[in-house]
């Protein structure tokens, strides 16, 4: 097989292309909102302006689907971009975020503010089962795995899948298809875009991380 190296990477036929978007920003919520047991709060004004500019980033592309985690971060993210592809969104319960046992509604934000002992521990460990009540990470690992198959399998030639989903469910993905540390792909930035390409024979390649040009890009 020939392979030219200089040439600019692109999905070839039979392979299936996935843009991970990470949801907007938003407010940590008090522990006594949460919904279902579980911190679902809304995006803030940043949060917004940042899913905004993801709508026109995206708003130009061959879409095939849309595949979104159910929490409210994320389809108030997905929203501007569904308008702008005037595609309906699969909810896919398989890519929310992470389930955080204890700490849910507790906030890791204002925990990393306050230089929190214990969240050093997670980090300095990478694992988030040291989280009392947390979700199982091979559990974790299987569904994050399992939706975005289920995504990529939404796709077609020339065509990439949209999946709008949370920082852990991107680090954990990309952990996978690269074999890096756990936490090496976590510190993904809200609104940002990542790219991944199921080849024909099931491998996967990265081929972005962490896009955020179009959030910053000149009014």
């Amino acid at each position: 097989m020939k392979i030219d190296f200089q040439r600019a990477l692109t999905a070839p036929p039979g392979a299936r292309e996935v843009v991970l978007v990470r949801h907007g920003s938003c407010d940590p919520p008090a522990a006594d909102g949460l919904i279902d047991g579980r911190s679902d709060p809304g995006l803030n004004e940043r949060g917004r302006a940042e899913a905004a500019a993801a709508g026109v980033r995206l708003g130009g592309e061959a879409v095939a689907a849309i595949h979104v985690s159910p929490m409210v971060r994320t389809t108030e993210t997905a929203a501007p971009i569904v308008a702008a592809l005037e595609i309906e969104p699969t909810l896919d319960p398989d890519l929310a975020e992470i389930y955080l046992g204890e700490w849910e509604g507790h906030g890791i934000a204002s925990r990393g503010a306050d230089g929190d002992p214990e969240l050093a521990r997670v980090f300095a460990e990478q694992r988030w089962d040291l989280i009392p009540g947390s979700e199982d990470m091979g559990s974790f690992a299987e569904r994050v795995r399992r939706g975005i198959e289920a995504a990529a399998d939404a796709g077609s030639d020339g065509e990439l899948v949209v999946v709008v989903t949370h920082s852990a469910v991107i680090a954990e993905f990309l952990r996978q298809i690269t074999g890096a540390e756990t936490f090496a792909f976590l510190h993904n930035t809200n609104g940002s875009l990542s790219r991944a390409i199921r080849m024909p024979d099931g491998r996967w390649i990265l081929s972005a991380f962490n896009d955020t040009s179009h959030v910053h890009a000149p009014k």
